[in-house]
């Protein structure tokens, strides 16, 4: 039923994304590389319907417009920023990572190398700027275009300095839960706070609903980042389009492998920081740090962390008193998105 519900706002904000990139005036090129990472062409440049993501954000964004008591499809522009930010992000992730898959086919970088896939996030990021000041056109009051470009921008900012904390975390040899909170509220958490703000806002909401909206998508954004972190160490490849374990090869501190530097036998944490030390990991030995993990139960911690981070933001989301029938589908959302497997 949910997926029903949510099957015109999918087809239009891919309509709204297509509308937002340039018609005309980039280089061929560029286009391709945008194109094939939304998921519109392959990599030989024909037409194509390639996964495009879960739309998390977009889909948040225009709920939240209508749960304010709004018009869904007045959000729209703000709806394409947010996805178009975030997918700016996923190409410069990507690089930094070094990761040759995402979505189950190969990343812009793998294909035109990195300098080019700087490029076309670079290119992105310009697009979600001039896409959220789109709100004008459909009649959204000059102060809140300006409230919502401030939102955007403000989180953008957060999530670079979310992911610089994460990349530290990897040569970092003390880091601690707080720590680790403290980084994916600004790496993932930001991002789906400001979009369920955006909503809010250009549906009319008051200060105090924005900022339970926006509540609600920050815990909902810590829980969902948990589960990728446990997806990142036990999803299968198949399911996630990474390959699998694919946290620990990079060496990625995440709550599951922080709560078992804590919490392991003497013996094992230091077998853990031993391994978490080798530049390059062998499969046996990531084998090895899974077993650890499963000994000392850090994948039920981090399932219950999660579900933690969804019982608050529908705490929130009940503050913001949302109307039906966006409320159901935001509940649903919410319980989904922890519960997942991919």
């Amino acid at each position: 039923m949910l997926n029903t519900a949510l099957q015109d706002l999918l087809l239009a904000i891919d309509a709204e994304l297509r509308a937002r990139l340039p018609a005309a005036g980039l280089t061929p090129l560029l286009t391709q590389m945008l194109e094939y990472h939304l998921g519109w062409r392959d990599a030989q440049g024909q037409p194509a319907t390639l996964d495009a993501g879960k739309r998390l954000r977009p889909v948040l964004c225009l709920l939240c417009c209508q749960a304010s008591g709004g018009d869904w499809t007045t959000a729209l522009p703000a709806a394409a920023a947010v996805e178009l930010l975030h997918n700016f992000t996923l190409i410069h992730d990507d690089i930094q990572d070094r990761s040759p898959e995402r979505r189950h086919r190969a990343t812009v970088w793998a294909l035109w190398g990195t300098a080019q896939a700087i490029n076309a996030g670079d290119a992105l990021h310009a697009i979600a700027h001039q896409a959220v000041l789109g709100l004008a056109e459909r009649g959204v009051p000059a102060e809140r275009v300006l409230a919502a470009a401030r939102t955007l921008t403000t989180a953008c900012l957060q999530i670079v300095d979310g992911q610089v904390r994460d990349l530290q975390f990897e040569t970092q040899s003390a880091v601690s839960l707080d720590d680790y909170r403290a980084m994916i509220a600004r790496k993932t958490a930001a991002l789906i706070g400001a979009a369920c703000a955006l909503g809010a806002l250009v549906g009319g909401a008051g200060t105090d609903r924005i900022a339970a909206y926006q509540t609600f998508g920050e815990q909902l954004g810590l829980g969902f980042q948990i589960v990728d972190d446990i997806l990142g160490i036990w999803g299968e490849a198949h399911r996630t389009g990474k390959p699998a374990a694919d946290d620990l090869y990079k060496h990625k501190k995440t709550l599951p492998l922080l709560y078992a530097l804590q919490t392991a036998p003497p013996d094992d944490a230091r077998r853990l920081r031993a391994l978490l030390h080798k530049p390059d990991l062998t499969a046996d030995e990531v084998t090895a740090i899974i077993a650890i993990l499963d000994a000392c139960g850090a994948q039920a911690f981090a399932r219950a962390e999660a579900r933690r981070a969804r019982d608050a933001a529908l705490r929130a989301l009940a503050q913001a008193d949302p109307l039906e029938p966006a409320r159901s589908a935001l509940w649903a959302m919410a319980d989904r998105l922890v519960e997942r497997d991919h």
